[in-house]
């Protein structure tokens, strides 16, 4: 399978380009790794392929947190500079500036 590298990188905020909602990027996976029967329950019409990256997402809308995952051609850049209120960004980011959210540091054994 011929895979194309992906778009958007681990820490950077995006937002979907058809819903209301922006999240950080916290993992992709170069295709689509998700079950079949969430995969059809996206309506056919925006159905995405499964051959492009998928991005999980801490995303919050106005009334919610949660965790997305979202192909890359639904997504964009989020240009406000703004971090994101997601209850979980600290515990996987240790840092944010200018935009883009920094890992903490992986604790091994």
């Amino acid at each position: 399978m011929d895979t194309r590298l992906a778009k958007f990188r681990i820490g950077q905020v995006v937002k979907h380009r058809i819903f209301p909602f922006r999240g950080v990027i916290f993992d992709v996976d170069p295709t689509f790794n998700n079950s079949e029967e969430w995969w059809l329950s996206i309506p056919e019409h925006i159905r995405p392929s499964k051959d492009q990256p998928f991005y999980h997402l801490l995303a919050e809308n106005e009334e919610n947190a949660y965790v997305a995952y979202v192909s890359e051609q639904n997504l964009l850049p989020d240009d406000t500079g703004q971090p994101v209120g997601h209850p979980q960004a600290s515990l996987i980011f240790e840092s944010f500036r200018e935009g883009q959210y920094t890992l903490r540091p992986r604790i091994t054994h």
